[in-house]
């Protein structure tokens, strides 16, 4: 797959600080235009040139010389008529769903889950799979890793779809080059990942990245979620390790060099401690207190937090005071989080929405007692409704937003 050349431009944002911003050409312009007609359609779900002329401001020969483009390119299709007052039938475009899909791949400690969806966002594809990662070297996990995305790639050419990319989560620190600096409960350390894996499926013609899984999962609740569309968010992943991923006036931050939204190393003060809240209230510090076992694999952490729940339901105090402490401690660093960003939402993703019937009212009351602003600055603590799946699918969607962004794509054989 190709993607068209965009050079930054005027309000674009540079990967790495190392970009100047420059004047804006006409190419500039006219993908940036492409991008305005498609989200507008998007939007619409269904509307004509002459529709996207009034609510763009486009005059209608521009109009229908995107509209062209985007219909060569396969990303815009003609889609029905509809009759008007007077003169002929107007002719619908709509977002064209048959040609193009992208992947995305989350590999955690105890699963790896991918999710392919079309141009619209529709899911495609949507597989988990058991996947030791703890117990994995590097190696072995870029092996399961290709191989996964080898069969859902089979899959799609199989149907005459083409790979936009393949973007892939990662529980750690990833730079602006998709190497993973650091990923302490994988084990990994330095190790180029999109490289790796570039070479495992013999450098395919898409792109391969790599990124933090939170960042994209915080991607795919700003698009997908229940507060779809909301300009200021925090994404926690309440997986095994306890990240962020920033929405700051409707886009996703990285930082500098990638490495923004370690919440899990912000420093608290829970029931008269000190510490991470990351120790206080991530995962694997409660499986550490209260898995009855004295190690636990990563294909078993599923199974231990269904047993605490079970637990909790039954009211055993050990239990519920461990989930009580896991909320006041993630309150505690909300808290500066909400001091700090002022978000609409904080949204708690992957293990703690199980979890949350327990978590939530302690973390509700101690946002509420050390936000410095009143009301707590009008957040709210909401609970994910996308679940395990939210980093893959904020992968594949990634994709999609670089389109919307107007990085068109070219269909093979053009």
């Amino acid at each position: 797959m190709r993607i068209a050349a965009k050079s930054a431009g005027v309000g674009d944002e540079p990967r790495s600080g190392n970009v100047r911003a420059k004047r804006a050409d006409f190419t500039d312009v006219r993908a940036n235009n492409l991008g305005y007609v498609l989200r507008q359609v998007r939007a619409e779900v269904r509307c004509s040139r002459a529709d996207l002329a009034a609510k763009t401001g486009l005059n209608k020969a521009t109009v229908s010389s995107l509209v062209a483009e985007l219909i060569e390119r396969r990303v815009l299709r003609e889609s029905g008529s509809v009759i008007g007052n007077i003169g002929r039938p107007a002719v619908l475009l709509s977002v064209d769903t048959g040609y193009f899909a992208s992947l995305g791949v989350e590999v955690n400690v105890d699963y790896m889950t991918l999710v392919a969806v079309d141009l619209a966002g529709n899911r495609l594809l949507s597989w988990r799979r058991a996947h030791d990662g703890s117990g994995s070297t590097p190696g072995k996990s870029v092996s399961a890793l290709a191989g996964l995305a080898k069969r859902a790639v089979d899959k799609m050419d199989s149907e005459g779809r083409q790979i936009l990319g393949l973007a892939v989560a990662v529980p750690g620190m990833v730079d602006t080059d998709g190497v993973v600096q650091r990923a302490p409960m994988l084990g990994w350390t330095d190790f180029d990942l999109t490289a790796r894996l570039q070479s495992a499926m013999r450098d395919p013609k898409y792109a391969v990245t790599a990124d933090n899984d939170a960042n994209l999962g915080a991607v795919a609740e700003q698009r997908f979620g229940a507060w779809a569309g909301i300009a200021d968010m925090i994404y926690l992943t309440g997986e095994i390790g306890l990240g962020s991923g920033l929405i700051v006036d409707g886009e996703l931050r990285r930082g500098a060099t990638g490495f923004a939204g370690e919440f899990g190393n912000l420093r608290v003060e829970v029931d008269g401690r000190v510490g991470r809240v990351e120790d206080f209230a991530s995962i694997h510090t409660l499986l550490s207190e209260l898995s009855e076992s004295d190690r636990i694999a990563g294909t078993e952490v599923e199974a231990e937090v269904e047993d605490i729940v079970t637990r909790a339901r039954a009211g055993e105090s050990d239990v519920v005071e461990a989930l009580a402490r896991i909320g006041r401690a993630l309150g505690a660093g909300i808290a500066v989080a909400v001091d700090l960003l002022n978000p609409e939402a904080v949204v708690l993703g992957g293990h703690y929405q199980a979890l949350s019937q327990w978590i939530v009212p302690a973390a509700e009351s101690e946002l509420a007692e050390r936000v410095h602003a009143s009301g707590a600055g009008g957040v709210k603590l909401v609970v994910s409704t996308l679940g395990h799946e939210a980093p893959a699918l904020g992968a594949a969607t990634g994709i999609l937003n670089d389109i919307d962004a107007g990085l068109m794509p070219t269909p093979l054989g053009t």
